[in-house]
């Protein structure tokens, strides 16, 4: 049974928590995680680079120089790939990058990459700190508390906390994300996963159904 630490409200370690089994044991499939991760980055891309080519700037009517005689390279347009400040050939265009990935398979990759984690010991459970108004000092002082002040964290909760999220965000090496949204990409982009119990158990709802 995967387990992971428990850490108080006041950064003390508070035992171990056990993890479900059948979302940080699954089989790890490398690939699928891989194209899971593909996939994300591509549906983030707007795809709206482009690049003039020949037909769409002005100028290059008008021969620069003759033929020959000028001891220079024949040049038959000031608007040619070749020039400084020409068109460019075979530039990118506007185009769609989205891809779609059936909901099983984005299931087995975030329990696998959960998984990884897990094996990592790279998964702890905490309660965090009591806040009234968001204290970004507060919440970097308990990070140091439990260990990981100096690592990439990803902070999963179960709901939207408006202090606590506001606290968190001023943080440089702090991500947030809620337990029905988490995907593949964040969870293979920080070095430890930090669950409130909230966040454990919205994330074992959304994965054991």
């Amino acid at each position: 049974m995967a387990k992971a630490k428990r850490f108080a409200s006041d950064g003390r370690e508070a035992g171990t928590v056990e993890l479900p089994g059948s979302i940080f044991e699954a089989p790890v499939n490398e690939h699928l995680i891989w194209e899971s991760v593909k996939s994300y980055q591509g549906n983030q891309r707007l795809g709206t680079h482009s690049t003039q080519n020949k037909k769409m700037m002005k100028g290059g009517g008008k021969k620069p120089w003759r033929q020959k005689g000028t001891g220079r390279a024949r040049a038959g347009s000031n608007i040619s790939p070749l020039w400084p400040g020409g068109a460019v050939a075979f530039g990118p265009k506007p185009r769609d990058y989205t891809t779609r990935t059936n909901s099983k398979a984005r299931r087995s990759a975030l329990c696998g990459a959960l998984t990884v984690r897990a094996r990592e010991g790279g998964v702890v459970v905490v309660e965090p700190p009591a806040l009234d108004a968001p204290k970004s000092k507060v919440m970097a002082e308990y990070l140091g508390k439990i260990g990981l002040g100096e690592k990439k964290v990803l902070w999963v909760t179960d709901t939207a906390v408006a202090a606590q999220l506001k606290s968190l965000r001023n943080l440089a090496k702090v991500a947030t994300a809620e337990g029905r949204t988490l995907n593949t990409y964040e969870l293979m982009n920080c070095d430890c996963l930090v669950l409130t119990e909230g966040g454990l158990r919205s994330l074992t709802e959304r994965l054991s159904a």
